[in-house]
């Protein structure tokens, strides 16, 4: 999908766990313009937080991502997510349990179902997780972003105790292994 803003960028909306968690990993791959945490996938409109985490709504905790397709690719992307969490456990990653914390892939087109589809498909195949990725493929049909004090949260508090502990390895194995997609600093 193309944003009207600058019809040469697309847009990927990925639930991964908790978003705090994955968008700490995409703000510093290169060629993300912008990540918003928000909400998608369920059917009550515009739903809270606290919605959300009654396991009611049917919304997963998700990320809309704006990225330059020159830069990096869909597929790229989807490798990326396919790392940053486990997409092996069904509705849960780690403590976190629940339809909200599911791993999806919202596509925004036929092309990116196609590349969503090829990419688990690539992940299985190489035995990346020892167990099957359950990873859910479905159409995309609305974003609600989240509150505000979820937007950059792991970059705004790094210190809190559930960043400290859950969100830094993340980030620390995402430097790591894909060191060569990483924003420039001042690109941060």
């Amino acid at each position: 999908m193309t944003t009207s803003a600058n019809p040469s960028r697309e847009t990927a909306t990925l639930g991964g766990g908790c978003f705090w968690c994955v968008e700490a990993v995409f703000e510093l791959l290169k060629g993300v313009e912008s990540v918003e945490s928000g909400y998608a996938g369920g059917h009550v409109p515009n739903p809270t937080y606290e919605q959300v985490c009654t396991k009611t709504t049917g919304h997963a905790e998700v990320l809309q991502i704006r990225f330059d397709p020159a830069v990096v690719s869909f597929r790229d992307i989807l490798r990326v997510f396919l790392t940053a969490h486990d997409p092996t456990t069904l509705n849960r990653q780690g403590n976190d349990v629940g339809p909200q914390y599911r791993s999806v892939i919202f596509y925004h087109s036929p092309e990116q179902k196609r590349v969503a589809e090829e990419v688990i498909a690539e992940v299985t195949a190489e035995k990346l997780w020892a167990d099957p990725v359950v990873t859910e493929v479905a159409p995309f049909t609305k974003f609600y972003p989240a509150e505000g004090y979820h937007q950059g949260y792991y970059r705004d508090n790094p210190y809190q105790p559930y960043c400290a502990y859950v969100i830094s390895p993340k980030v620390a194995k995402f430097r790591k292994q894909f060191a060569a997609k990483l924003k420039e600093p001042a690109e941060r």
